[in-house]
């Protein structure tokens, strides 16, 4: 079943004509990956992220989209029916590495979905590289980093491609990390367009130490770091082992906040932040345990929920923030 599924993308990919739109997500994995695919696209296509924060395309994004020949989804598990209603009217390609179920009318490139070991796929660069039968490079390595940073250590197969490639081509592992939060500042800091624009600007970038060079990332790296300090440090609530935290800022970090927090400590850890969106709250849960069953019950209840096997997000009405935290709890504390 993949490998017939890998043989129709190819044909779709190679037949693509007329309008397109590349939908990926806003972090290094999602960039990196929008910038493989675009080097094989036409040049006509159109990069774009969802409004950051987001794990949905909003009624204007819908209708927009829409109206093009053919949409590529990558390093994104866009809700179910945001994807048929983009297929109405266009080819629906994916290529993804996140919890999803085959949907009807679409074509996915998502070993994950398809049941095969997620320590083999570990970035949607890494799948979308292999797919395009590129030699590893750097693109296709720092979404891995992107996604893993340290812990990449622990899964030998791919710590050793990284290992490899850094002796071949001179770099150390801390560089590829530091270009991972350079290229992650500009969605932390909820600059949308300048996302969209990184992987134009990677193309033009034959030499990828140029990252470690842009002033730009570096001033915002500085501002988020402080940010980020301040409440990785600050004091959480523990219950039966599991931590809770609760922040409020306008930065995109809580990703980066539930990480840091969940890899210093060991143990499980839930985040909410009340200060990104008006009138939503955006939870992140890092885990030990198997989050599928948590990331259905978010989607059965209405909530914007999604993620992998270790990982959940979710963007929950401020009203139902404490419910579903409690939810959160419970099932992690009987899991």
């Amino acid at each position: 079943m993949y490998h017939l599924v890998l043989e129709e993308v190819g044909r779709m990919l190679e037949e693509l004509q007329g309008s397109g739109v590349l939908i990926h997500h806003w972090d290094t994995d999602g960039v990196c990956s929008a910038r493989l695919l675009l080097e094989r696209l036409p040049k006509s296509v159109v990069n774009k992220t969802p409004i950051l924060g987001n794990y949905f395309l909003t009624e204007e994004e819908l209708i927009s989209y829409s109206s093009s020949d053919f949409v590529i989804v990558t390093d994104m598990a866009l809700p179910e029916e945001n994807i048929k209603r983009l297929a109405k009217h266009a080819k629906v390609l994916i290529f993804d590495h996140h919890l999803q179920q085959p949907i009807p009318g679409v074509v996915h490139h998502n070993p994950i979905g398809e049941g095969l070991d997620p320590l083999l796929y570990p970035s949607a660069s890494w799948i979308v590289n292999d797919f395009l039968s590129n030699p590893v490079n750097v693109f296709a390595l720092l979404g891995i980093v992107g996604d893993y940073e340290k812990r990449i250590q622990a899964n030998k197969e791919f710590y050793s491609k990284i290992t490899d490639f850094c002796i071949k081509e001179r770099f150390t592992f801390d560089e590829l990390l530091m270009m991972v939060y350079l290229l992650d500042s500009s969605y932390k800091i909820g600059d949308r367009k300048a996302v969209e624009e990184i992987p134009q600007l990677l193309l033009e970038y034959t030499d990828a130490r140029r990252i470690l060079q842009n002033v730009r990332w570096k001033n915002n790296l500085v501002l988020l770091e402080n940010e980020i300090a301040k409440f990785v440090n600050a004091p959480g609530e523990e219950q039966q082992g599991i931590l809770l935290k609760r922040i409020h800022t306008k930065f995109n970090i809580i990703s980066t906040v539930t990480r840091r927090i969940a890899w210093n400590s060991g143990k499980d850890t839930v985040v909410v932040n009340t200060g990104f969106f008006k009138d939503t709250d955006q939870i992140y849960v890092r885990s030990s345990k198997n989050l599928q069953p948590l990331i259905h019950q978010g989607k059965m209840l209405g909530y914007r929920c999604g993620g992998k096997t270790e990982v959940l997000g979710a963007v929950v009405p401020k009203e139902k923030t404490e419910s579903f935290a409690y939810e959160i709890m419970k099932f992690l504390s009987i899991s």
